[in-house]
């Protein structure tokens, strides 16, 4: 029986060594794309970690299995800025003006090949966002799609080349006057510059393709000209396909002078999966940026619409020009420091 217990013991602590492993890797993303990828499961490493862990307290491994514990609980915590307590419906992040218009922002990867079309349509029609990102539009959605544009007749479609993965932007409010829309070459992004009430606000939709092995790295760089091509005030959406502290996401804000919203928490799991366990165990891979006098106020996911994603509602103001912050303060340092007071 003790010869049992001991291999069952070591069989946990190796388990448990290979996940701190993966866990450590994670932290090194800057260094290569592959690194990068294990980030994306940090949370699901250091639960699995921790729980490995924990029984191992009463065996001859406690040292290690104590440490591994201290390592779980310090990974988890790098990722409290981006993930909302559980029970939390909306992320509330910088208190809504009484005196200036709020605007809405619908980030939705519809998933091409989506068999309820109509949810998404209801969605947008009850929700009546002012601008809208979307992700996976394939033809069958560029069909869907038109059924709204009386509501939605500022737009742009930018196709991918497979005819899957391309990207929208919908809008109830203008573009901006002699300005015109534009597509990223392979349909991972579209910017149009939106008129807010008079203030122009340049508006993306991304889409990202998966991490290492695949073409994720490779794509930001071949995306550096778009993301810094926007201009000082402007706001950015779309499935990132990488967690708000992944090197991926960092990469992009930093080429486009942008801050990392928050994250609304978990947005995408496999479809045959149920929702509940997307909402607490998937992954937050849906992503909102922004910068100049953009002021984001709360961030919620919505209802399943049949797509592996979730749609993420967020609700942003603008700063008047009178209370722009000089050129060192940023969104991230309000949102940062509102996160850490409701902590």
């Amino acid at each position: 029986m003790a010869r049992v217990r001991n291999m069952m013991a070591s069989m946990a602590f190796l388990a448990m060594l290979g996940l701190s492993v993966a866990l450590v890797a994670g932290f090194f993303g800057t260094l290569h794309p592959a690194f990068d990828s294990f980030s994306h499961f940090r949370v699901h490493l250091a639960v699995l970690m921790a729980l490995f862990a924990l029984p191992l307290l009463a065996t001859s491994f406690r040292l290690q299995a104590a440490a591994a514990l201290v390592f779980a609980v310090a990974a988890f915590t790098t990722t409290s800025n981006a993930l909302p307590r559980l029970w939390q419906v909306q992320a509330a992040y910088v208190g809504k003006p009484v005196d200036q218009p709020i605007y809405r922002l619908l980030q939705m990867n519809l998933r091409y090949d989506n068999p309820t079309p109509k949810k998404v349509l209801s969605l947008i029609g009850r929700i009546n966002p002012d601008v809208i990102t979307l992700d996976e539009v394939s033809e069958m959605w560029t069909t869907e799609l038109g059924y709204i544009t009386s509501a939605y007749p500022y737009r742009i479609l930018c196709p991918y080349p497979n005819g899957v993965f391309g990207v929208a932007l919908l809008s109830r409010r203008p573009f901006v006057a002699g300005t015109e829309p534009i597509c990223e070459r392979r349909g991972a992004m579209a910017i149009a510059k939106v008129d807010f009430g008079g203030s122009a606000v340049d508006v993306a939709a991304i889409h990202l393709s998966w991490p290492w092995p695949r073409e994720q790295s490779w794509q930001i760089g071949e995306l550096s000209q778009q993301l810094s091509s926007l201009g000082e005030t402007a706001i950015m959406a779309g499935d990132c396909n990488a967690v708000p502290w992944s090197a991926a996401v960092r990469r992009v804000a930093a080429l486009g002078g942008l801050t990392v919203m928050p994250s609304a928490g978990p947005s995408w799991i496999l479809l045959r999966l149920p929702d509940f366990l997307r909402r607490y165990a998937g992954l937050p891979i849906d992503q909102v940026f922004s910068k100049g006098a953009v002021v984001i106020h709360s961030a919620s996911r919505l209802e399943d619409t049949g797509s592996d994603h979730l749609p993420i509602m967020v609700e942003f103001s603008l700063r008047p020009d009178d209370k722009k912050p000089d050129e060192h303060e940023t969104a991230l340092a309000l949102l940062r420091q509102v996160v850490k007071t409701r902590s």
